[in-house]
């Protein structure tokens, strides 16, 4: 006599759950609950995939302007000094070639986008391991990387933006509030809705995955994003300053 088991098939590339991920969250971290496998791929292949696109659409435009004699000048140029200025425009004419504008941002915002999801995945199940979680490293990883895909949507966007406007975003989401060039503008340009988006997502995530309560899980997720977001701005800022762009 033998007997036959049935098992829901493993997608290697789930689209259905892309969808249900952003309208009906609840419902897929809470079966993602009872998995034990890596369902990360999906979310991080889109996330790469539109990634490409933006830096591509961005290249794309920098090159032409550049070819045009057209340079897109930050915000408040009227009030940079003159050696500020000069340093600007000196940089953006030795970084008019194939490799700065194409090479060198996709290994950026690849780097950025990977090692991103790795970091704050570790913060996470550390930060819920410490409060009393029962998740595992994998389930972090999963609920990451599926959490994270409202900003493939921003990306879509952001190229349809560039596309229309037919010039590179100088000032993304709310830096443009910023006073100037600095780390509250590098700050700002991580923040808008759809950081809110992923917040909620996590927050929802690791209720899920981990058993801790929504309040609990919405202060570990708001204070690691804080942390990323603050260390993010300060690297950038501290890298502008020792390149001598004048930020």
């Amino acid at each position: 006599m033998t007997t036959t088991t049935t098992s829901n098939p493993v997608r290697r590339f789930d689209l259905p759950r892309v969808f249900a991920v952003l309208f009906n969250p609840r419902a897929v971290f809470a079966e993602m609950t009872s998995e034990s496998r890596a369902t990360w791929l999906t979310p991080m292949l889109i996330l790469s995939v539109t990634a490409i696109l933006a830096v591509l659409t961005a290249g794309y435009l920098n090159t032409r302007a550049a070819a045009m004699g057209e340079i897109s000048l930050p915000q408040d140029w009227q009030y940079w000094t003159p050696e500020m200025q000069d340093n600007y425009m000196q940089a953006q004419q030795a970084t008019q070639g194939p490799v700065f504008m194409y090479v060198m941002p996709l290994i950026s915002s690849l780097t950025k986008l990977w090692l991103g999801w790795f970091v704050f995945a570790g913060l996470l199940h550390l930060g819920s391991t410490l409060s009393g979680g029962r998740g595992s490293m994998l389930g972090s990883l999963n609920t990451v990387g599926w959490a994270n895909l409202p900003y493939a949507i921003r990306d879509i966007l952001r190229v349809a933006y560039m596309f229309l406007a037919q010039h590179s975003i100088t000032s993304p989401s709310l830096s443009g509030f910023a006073s100037g060039p600095g780390f509250a503008f590098n700050m700002l340009a991580g923040v808008d809705i759809f950081l809110f988006w992923v917040i909620l997502l996590l927050t929802i995530g690791l209720s899920n995955t981990d058993g801790l309560t929504k309040g609990k899980s919405l202060v570990i997720v708001a204070l690691i994003m804080l942390l990323i977001l603050s260390i993010g701005a300060g690297v950038v800022t501290l890298a502008a300053k020792l390149s001598g762009a004048g930020l």
